[in-house]
């Protein structure tokens, strides 16, 4: 499979960060951020990120295209959502590193006067906040918050600063969740932020998950980089994130065969799983 360009940022000049977060930021351990970036063709990446990616991706080839679907799901779903069912706030969890086609942009192509808040604890995200509140509409609004989403309480609290929770919400964790370590946090992390957002919002996810024998090999091999563990589930653990919800057809599905475009190829099988679903 080929490689993805790798980036280059200047070791020599470190970001300009406010204290707290110059304290998180490693250049000597991989970033789960970062390593996605790199995944996905991004240039905002360290040596150590492209070692551990190739390391990765050495024992599961299929976590480039699993990147790369990743984002098709997130614009497939964020469209459906702005067009079809006219929800116009945006909560993006986990929200990562600006690339092409991001949260804000692809819903306020739809809906101008589209909310969103992008949510990381990465610093390096924190760097690259105002890249992703460029092309704002007029109408629209994108904000920032540097967070954890272990506490769905402050994001949804400094989030109600710019998203309008008297409307519908589109909560997204897309791919996040196994980095929380054990399952019954995620599960917990998940019913928390849906219980404060109103009837009518959805909950829009994704992760990898491990139906493979590839993606189990390759998550150990990432987790012996010193970073931040993956945890796969497998797919009921992830359906059970959706328990109380209504989901969008075709329900839970392997992420590249969530509603593909009609004008896309023939969608691969990667073995990560998304749905959309409704609060009642």
């Amino acid at each position: 499979m080929p490689r993805p360009p790798g980036g280059s940022p200047p070791a020599d000049q470190p970001p300009r960060l406010p204290d707290d977060a110059q304290a998180r930021f490693r250049t000597d351990v991989p970033s789960p951020a970062r390593t996605w970036n790199y995944w996905l063709g991004g240039k905002d990446n360290y040596e150590v990120d492209r070692v551990v990616g190739d390391a990765t991706t050495a024992v599961n080839p299929e976590l480039i295209q699993q990147a790369r679907e990743g984002r098709r799901f997130l614009i497939r779903t964020v469209r459906y959502l702005a067009a079809e069912e006219k929800i116009r706030n945006f909560l993006d969890i986990g929200a990562g590193l600006p690339t092409e086609s991001n949260t804000h942009q692809i819903a306020q192509q739809t809906a101008p006067d589209s909310r969103i808040v992008y949510v990381d604890n990465d610093p390096m995200v924190l760097v690259h906040a105002r890249a992703l509140m460029r092309g704002t509409t007029p109408e629209g609004v994108t904000g920032y918050l540097d967070a954890d989403f272990h506490n769905p309480r402050q994001i949804l609290d400094e989030a109600a600063n710019v998203l309008n929770f008297n409307e519908p919400v589109a909560v997204m964790f897309m791919g996040v969740l196994g980095f929380c370590q054990d399952y019954p946090t995620a599960k917990k992390v998940v019913a928390d932020t849906m219980a404060g957002v109103p009837s009518g919002s959805f909950l829009v996810l994704w992760d990898c998950t491990d139906t493979s024998e590839a993606a189990r090999r390759s998550t150990e091999r990432y987790a012996e980089s010193g970073t931040v563990p993956y945890n796969l589930r497998s797919v009921e653990q992830l359906d059970a994130y959706f328990d109380g919800l209504e989901k969008v057809e075709p329900g839970l599905v392997t992420i590249s065969r969530w509603r593909p475009d009609q004008a896309e190829p023939e969608p691969e099988h990667v073995h990560g799983y998304g749905a959309v679903a409704r609060k009642p």
